[in-house]
């Protein structure tokens, strides 16, 4: 990933839903691809505003999703492909998750993140 297609910071009020997850060690090419399919998927939802990801080699990982309101991230998780690609998570490539859903309060940055 490249600098300049790192999201923005998200709004004050945005919504961001936290995936912390540890994985399997189950079928490596299916999940990626899963997870570009899905990103690119996000990446069409309403609302939609960006995502930062990072993966340790033991497969613990955390993914922040941002969106601009809780109707957008309730859509996301309402959507039909997104559940399938979902319960596949749960049958082969997470030994388990956890998702906290929480609002913006503000954000900074500085320097370079890659």
């Amino acid at each position: 990933m490249t600098e300049t297609d790192r999201p923005l910071l998200p709004p004050d009020g945005a919504v961001a839903v936290i995936f912390i997850s540890l994985r399997t060690d189950a079928d490596d090419e299916g999940y990626a691809r899963a997870a570009g399919a899905m990103e690119r998927l996000a990446g069409a939802q309403p609302g939609y505003l960006g995502l930062d990801s990072a993966r340790g080699g033991d497969g613990f990982g955390i993914t922040v999703s941002y969106w601009a309101d809780e109707a957008s991230a309730r859509a996301w998780r309402a959507n039909a492909e997104h559940g399938a690609v979902r319960e596949m998570g749960r049958e082969r490539w997470y030994r388990g998750y956890r998702l906290i859903v929480t609002q913006v309060l503000r954000g900074y940055d500085w320097g370079a993140l890659v």
